[in-house]
């Protein structure tokens, strides 16, 4: 075991505040019989510009396969699981002991969306006041655990938790919704939660294409529509945004934040027989301008300065979705991974060597981000340095499995080798921070490549 000197300093580690960045995240639905494994979707995301990923459950080999690939997880409690969790403490204890500790901190669990448009979905049989409580016990647990930091809890709405959207800075709840919107938003200030929104332009233009612009809800830079108090939207989904904000405003929090995220958006390429709105065309010009609209670090008319983080909806078509036409053609991506039609989701700072693959982004040996690695120095005292490898391979969250004996690190089976592959992985998934690569002074940040032959070592 490491001797508690250097526990200590890589617990601070773990603990230390990482900068905010700008992120694009995606929807990670699984509802399809033709889709590619867990693991070949986390390895090739790792070559795109997602650095977050928002699933609809607690799928074990989701989460699995995106360990130490440096990319954020959304897990979520399924709509039909709110009422146990919310009945005590212990049940949401049993539930995150079974559901997500098994998994961290190898894989990056940044949030825990408790059901999905919960309110909204069956309001005769779902009682609201469970999805407050549900929320509340999660969290309470995350705070026995000295995960409430690292960990979020919140909930994704539909836009018709609104009495209205329109005009944005007059739109409020639904009166019957007031009272646990009240609960949840004070809940969300309090902890710091994002609150989440899945806002569909989409949808508006198609029920009434004669009263909506096209460009307008393409987040196109149309002539604008004008709120009464002045605020000028060239896009349906900022109004839409602003139209939440007001709502929440008009709870009286409005001297208090409340971050919103879009946790879904998009736009399908087909629909129904006569739906002209749902083509390849607006899916593409759509999910491109929503891409970049989550990359610019820009506002709403309402709070300009306020960045906004986005998932779009979603990664596949999903051939076994309940519904119409459109809801199983969301996706950017075909389950055989070729494109539904063509979208940019390059990362400009990953790796641009090697073939392409899958969902046609270039990937070399699965890397993301600028080319920097943490390696042990070659003379680090060998007491320490297996210390750290206790360490990275127990508490430190590293999987090890790679330098064991069937794995492709084993060889050349040195501590030196093998510290600096644990070494390499903690310090890609906790931040990539010079103090994530000290290890009591034996760590060595690289610029070269360490890799070699089939041992490929990961970058966040």
């Amino acid at each position: 075991m490491a001797p508690a000197s250097v526990l200590v300093l890589l617990f601070l580690a773990i603990l230390s505040p990482f900068p905010n960045v700008s992120a694009v995240g995606v929807n990670y639905g699984t509802l399809g019989n033709n889709l590619p494994s867990p693991r070949k979707v986390a390895q090739l995301l790792q070559s795109t510009l997602i650095d977050k990923v928002k699933i609809y459950d607690t799928n074990p080999e989701i989460i699995g396969a995106f360990s130490n690939t440096g990319i954020d997880l959304i897990v979520a409690v399924e709509n039909y699981h709110v009422a146990n969790i919310s009945s005590d403490t212990s049940a949401a204890d049993e539930w995150l002991t079974n559901r997500v500790m098994p998994f961290i901190p190898a894989t990056s669990i940044v949030a825990i969306a408790v059901g999905n448009e919960y309110l909204t979905t069956d309001p005769d049989h779902l009682k609201p006041n469970a999805l407050f409580q549900a929320m509340q016990n999660l969290h309470s647990v995350l705070v026995q655990r000295g995960l409430d930091r690292k960990i979020k809890v919140t909930t994704p709405h539909s836009m018709a938790v609104l009495a209205s959207s329109f005009p944005p800075s007059a739109s409020t709840f639904a009166t019957t919704l007031m009272p646990v919107m009240t609960s949840i938003v004070g809940f969300l200030a309090d902890t710091g939660s994002p609150f989440m929104v899945n806002a569909y332009p989409y949808f508006a233009y198609r029920d009434n294409p004669g009263m909506v612009d096209l460009e307008y809800a393409l987040l196109g830079n149309a002539s604008g529509v004008r709120d009464p108090k002045g605020y000028e939207y060239s896009n349906m989904l900022d109004a839409q945004v602003d139209a939440v904000r007001s709502a929440i405003i008009a709870l009286g929090f409005g001297n208090r934040t409340v971050e919103m995220t879009i946790s879904e958006s998009g736009w399908p390429s087909k629909g129904e027989s006569g739906d002209k709105a749902a083509t390849p065309d607006n899916a593409k010009t759509y999910n491109s301008r929503l891409i970049e609209r989550a990359q610019s670090n820009k506002g709403t008319p309402m709070s300009p300065k306020k960045n906004i983080e986005i998932f779009v909806f979603a990664l596949f078509n999903e051939n076994k979705k309940e519904g119409g036409v459109s809801e199983r053609n969301f996706g950017m991506f075909n389950g055989d991974g070729s494109k539904v039609y063509e979208v940019d989701l390059s990362c400009q700072f990953c790796s641009s060597s090697g073939g392409t693959l899958g969902f046609g982004e270039k990937m070399s040996s699965g890397v993301r981000g600028p080319s920097v690695w943490c390696v042990a120095k070659p003379h680090a005292d060998e007491k320490v340095l297996q210390a750290v490898l206790d360490f990275c391979c127990g508490p430190g969250g590293v999987d090890c499995r790679e330098i064991y004996e069937s794995g492709d690190c084993f060889a050349p089976d040195k501590l030196h080798a093998h510290a600096s592959y644990a070494m390499n992985v903690y310090y890609q998934i906790h931040g990539r921070n010079y103090w994530n690569c000290d290890f009591k002074g034996t760590g060595l940040v690289t610029f070269s490549d360490p890799s070699y032959g089939t041992c490929k070592y990961s970058q966040q």
